[in-house]
C-alpha cells in the first residue's frame, strides 16, 4: 500500500499578519488529513452555526469540558467542577498550566467573557439562547439586560462560577459546545472580527491556525502552549472542504486523506467490500430533513398541506432504495438513543401507504389544490450526489401520490443558509445534529425565539411544554414533559425528518486512537499516525 504524500503538508507557508504565528510542524512530526464536508460558515466560536465548522473549533479551542470517547462530558480546561444542592450553581476550577498559543494563561474571565459575548444581542449569535438556562440569559438577549448581568463570575483567575434559572443536570455537556469556548480578549480587542484570521488568531486547544485556503482547506498546526501538548502526536491537521461525498471518496482512495467526514452511499457496498477494515459506522444523535418556511404562503397557514406531504414519504424505501447506508427512518423528530428519552411519533407512522396516501389526497383537495390545479413549489437543497438522489425521489413520491409540480434545486451550503435565513426559500433541506446527548438540544431547535429555528416555527402550547420541562426536577416529569412538546411538533408538521443519522467513516489503518460515540466527535488530539 503506498504511503500517503504529506511531506509537503509539513511545510505549512503562513503569511506575516502581525502576531507571533504557528511554527511549522517539524519533519517528523506527522500531518492529520481528515475530510469535512462543506467549509465552515466561521472560525469564531460566538458566531459560528455548521457541524463542519464545530469539527475544526473542536481542534483548536478548548472549553470548560470536551466530549469524551463515550459521548459523556469529561473535564477538559476545567480540570473539575462542583454543583450546589440544588443544581443551581456550578463552579468550575480550571487548570492552572492552560494556555492560550500565545503563552499566555488561560483564565476564568476568557470563559466569563465568551458566555457573555454570546449572549450579546451586539454579537447576533444564532446560538444564543442555547445557554438560555444561565440565569438572565434571556433578558441580555432580548435586550432587557446587560451583557454584563449574565450570571457568569470569575471569583478568581482559576475559578468560574456559573448560577442557573433552573436545574439542568446537562449543563457540563453543553459547555463542551464551541459556542461556549473561551474568548482571548485582547486578541479580539485588536483586531475586531478579523481575530479569527490566521496570524491573528489565538486558541487555547491542541492545535493552532495556520492557514485558510477558502474554499480548499485549512491547515492547523500544534501548540505547544496547550496543558497537555505532552499527549498530542500530531505535527498539525489540514482539515480539507468538499462539496459532495463522491469526491471525498476518490481523494481517499487516491491516499490523500486519512479520515472521511461521511461515505457515499451510491458506492457503500463496494465500499464495504474493498474497505472492510477502515470503515466505520455507529449511531449518531442526528435529524436529516425538509422544512417549510412558514414565513410565507402556501405552507404558512396550511397544516393540513404540510402533513399531506409528509403523509406520502415513504421513508421506509427512502433508507433502504435511496440512501442504503442502514439509516433509521424517521417518523419523528428526536432520534433513538437519546439520554433518558423515549422519542414520539407522528400519528401515521404504522399506518399502511395506501391508508396515508388516500388521506394525503382529501388533505391536498381540501386545501384547494388538484391534479389539473397542481400545488406547485421549490424544494432547495445543497449539492451533493446524495442530496440529489434524496430530492428527486422524495420529489417523485409527491407527483406520484398527489400530483404536485416541484422544482428541484441544489445550490452551495452557503447559498442555502443565506436564501434559508432571508426567507427566500418554499420548502429546503437541512439537518439537526444534536449539541450534546439530552433531548433538550432537539427540542430547542423549535422554541419561539431560538436563533437556527429555520422553519421560523411558532407555538406558545410548544413553548410552555419545554418551559414546565425545564423547571420540572424530576427527570420522569421532563421528560413527560418534552414529549407533550415533540408530540405538538408533529401535530404541527413544520418540518418533514426524513432520517436518523448514522455516523460513517472511512479511517486509514495508519490512523491510531480512532473511537466512535453517539456525538459523533473524535478530537484529533487522540489520534495518531503509523509510519
Amino acid at each position: 500500500m503506498r504511503t500517503l504524500g504529506l511531506a509537503a503538508l509539513a511545510l505549512f507557508s503562513f503569511a506575516a499578519c502581525g502576531t507571533p504565528e504557528p511554527s511549522a510542524p517539524a519533519a517528523d512530526q506527522p500531518v492529520l488529513v481528515r475530510g469535512n464536508g462543506p467549509e465552515p460558515d466561521s472560525l469564531d466560536p460566538q458566531r459560528a452555526r455548521t457541524v463542519e465548522s464545530g469539527s475544526v473549533l473542536r481542534d483548536l479551542y478548548e472549553g470548560l469540558t470536551a466530549i469524551g470517547p463515550g459521548g459523556d462530558p469529561i473535564p477538559a480546561a476545567a480540570g473539575s467542577w462542583t454543583v450546589s444542592e440544588d443544581g443551581l450553581r456550578y463552579v468550575f476550577t480550571l487548570r492552572s498550566t492552560a494556555r492560550w498559543s500565545n503563552g499566555e494563561p488561560v483564565v476564568a474571565a476568557d470563559f466569563a467573557a465568551a458566555l457573555r459575548r454570546l449572549v450579546d444581542p451586539a454579537t447576533a449569535s444564532q446560538y444564543a439562547q442555547v445557554v438560555d438556562v444561565i440565569r438572565n440569559a434571556g433578558e441580555v438577549i432580548a435586550g432587557e439586560r446587560s451583557p454584563g448581568e449574565l450570571a457568569v463570575r470569575a471569583l478568581d483567575a482559576q475559578t468560574l462560577q456559573i448560577e442557573l434559572a433552573h436545574p439542568a443536570p446537562y449543563l457540563p455537556a453543553l459547555l463542551s459546545h464551541w459556542s461556549t469556548f473561551p474568548l482571548n480578549r485582547a486578541s479580539l480587542m485588536r483586531h475586531g472580527s478579523g481575530f479569527t484570521k490566521p496570524g491573528n488568531h489565538v486558541s487555547n486547544g491542541a492545535f493552532a491556525l495556520a492557514r485558510w485556503v477558502q474554499g480548499s482547506h485549512l491547515d492547523l498546526t500544534r501548540n505547544p502552549h496547550y496543558w497537555n501538548d505532552a499527549r498530542t502526536r500530531l505535527g498539525g491537521v489540514r482539515w480539507i472542504s468538499f462539496a459532495d461525498n463522491a469526491t471525498e471518496y476518490k481523494r481517499y482512495r487516491a491516499q490523500e486523506l486519512h479520515i472521511t467526514a461521511t461515505v457515499p452511499a451510491p458506492q457503500f457496498e463496494q465500499i464495504r467490500q474493498q474497505h472492510a477494515g477502515e470503515l466505520r459506522l455507529g449511531p449518531q444523535l442526528g435529524t436529516y430533513f425538509y422544512a417549510f418556511n412558514l414565513r410565507r404562503e402556501p405552507f404558512a397557514s396550511q397544516v393540513g398541506l404540510r402533513r399531506a406531504l409528509s403523509l406520502v414519504i415513504d421513508r421506509q424505501r427512502l433508507v433502504e432504495s435511496v440512501t442504503r447506508v442502514g439509516e433509521l427512518p424517521a417518523y419523528g423528530w428526536v432520534p433513538p438513543g437519546t439520554q433518558g428519552y423515549q422519542g414520539q411519533q407522528f400519528d401515521y407512522a404504522a399506518l399502511p401507504m395506501t391508508e396515508r396516501i388516500e388521506q394525503a389526497r382529501a388533505l391536498y383537495a381540501a386545501a384547494g389544490y388538484s391534479v389539473a390545479q397542481p400545488l406547485r413549489f421549490e424544494l432547495l437543497y445543497n449539492t451533493g450526489d446524495a442530496h440529489s438522489r434524496i430530492a428527486v425521489a422524495v420529489a417523485a413520491m409527491w407527483k406520484e401520490a398527489l400530483g404536485l409540480d416541484v422544482s428541484l434545486r441544489a445550490v452551495e451550503f452557503k447559498v442555502l443558509q443565506q436564501e434559508v435565513d432571508s426567507g427566500d426559500v418554499d420548502v429546503f433541506r437541512l439537518a439537526w445534529i444534536g449539541d450534546y446527548n439530552d433531548p433538550y438540544t432537539f427540542a430547542q431547535y423549535f422554541k419561539s425565539d431560538f436563533g437556527i429555528n429555520t422553519p421560523r416555527y411558532r407555538s406558545a402550547a410548544y413553548d410552555t411544554a419545554l418551559e414546565r420541562a425545564a423547571e420540572a426536577s424530576d427527570p420522569a416529569v421532563r421528560a413527560a414533559e418534552l414529549a407533550i412538546a415533540e408530540r405538538q411538533l408533529l401535530a404541527d408538521h413544520p418540518v418533514m425528518p426524513l432520517y436518523f443519522y448514522i455516523s460513517r467513516h472511512l479511517v486509514s489503518r495508519r490512523v491510531e486512537g480512532w473511537y466512535d460515540n453517539v456525538m459523533n466527535v473524535t478530537y484529533s488530539k487522540d489520534l495518531a499516525l503509523r509510519r
